[in-house]
């Protein structure tokens, strides 16, 4: 079996607590709007191919910068289109007490995804919007899955961060932040942090590199003091940003 890697970050600082080793797994069936690596879409475009073995000792190399609160991270792209993959390569790093964070839409959800779950110590749940409509707008899929995924979470009670991104004129609402914050507030045991990501525009040139055109072009980043008060909404809710 081998897993098809788009790309690897061997000091990731912004997915998962501490230092982290980030693989981005090529493949995913959304098509966020708002998405910052377009190149990873493409399950059928063959970047780097590692076994979960060689993937494994590729992150060891790297192991002891993690300190006490580091591991490893899988993104991408969506993860878990390659799930047996993912559980495969978890396995081996639980078998030695290495920490694993698993950065998912929860959209693809199913008994084998359970059985990555077994060996995932958290999971990053992307929530790109709480409403059917504009969440299907959005990503060109339905909002069902991930809201039974969290579902699943809660029954396992296993820990999660959930992320949010800010998009101007779309996501950036009072009343459908409101909703979402309200929504989330059964799950709190097992939400150990929510985090509210500004939208940005960094991702564009992959867009032009690839010859495609950038959906939000005409949307300007979310400044830092709208973010503060999107902030303050979760917040009030009681939960840890």
């Amino acid at each position: 079996m081998k897993g098809n890697i788009h790309s690897l970050e061997s000091f990731g600082t912004v997915d998962g607590p501490g230092i982290r080793f980030v693989a981005f797994l090529q493949g995913c069936p959304l098509r966020c709007k708002f998405c910052h690596n377009p190149d990873t879409w493409d399950f059928g475009k063959k970047q780097k191919e590692y076994t979960p073995e060689e993937l494994y000792q590729e992150m060891l190399k790297y192991k002891r910068f993690f300190g006490p609160n580091g591991g490893v991270t899988v993104t991408g792209g969506e993860p878990l289109v390659q799930r047996e993959f993912v559980k495969e390569y978890f396995k081996l790093c639980k078998e030695n007490n290495v920490h694993t964070a698993v950065d998912t839409s929860g959209y693809i959800f199913d008994e084998k995804v359970k059985e990555v779950l077994e060996y995932t110590d958290l999971v990053l749940l992307d929530i790109k919007c709480i409403d059917e409509k504009v969440y299907k707008d959005l990503t060109n899929v339905e909002l069902e899955n991930t809201l039974k995924f969290l579902d699943y979470l809660k029954e396992i009670k296993k820990d999660v961060w959930v992320r949010h991104v800010v998009v101007p004129t779309i996501t950036d609402d009072n009343e459908l932040l409101e909703k979402l914050a309200d929504y989330l507030v059964p799950y709190k045991e097992i939400i150990k942090k929510i985090e509210v990501l500004p939208y940005h525009t960094l991702g564009k040139f992959k867009y032009d590199e690839l010859g495609m055109d950038y959906p939000l072009k005409d949307i300007e980043p979310l400044d830092s003091k709208r973010l503060e008060e999107v902030k303050n909404i979760f917040i009030k809710k009681g939960f840890k940003l």
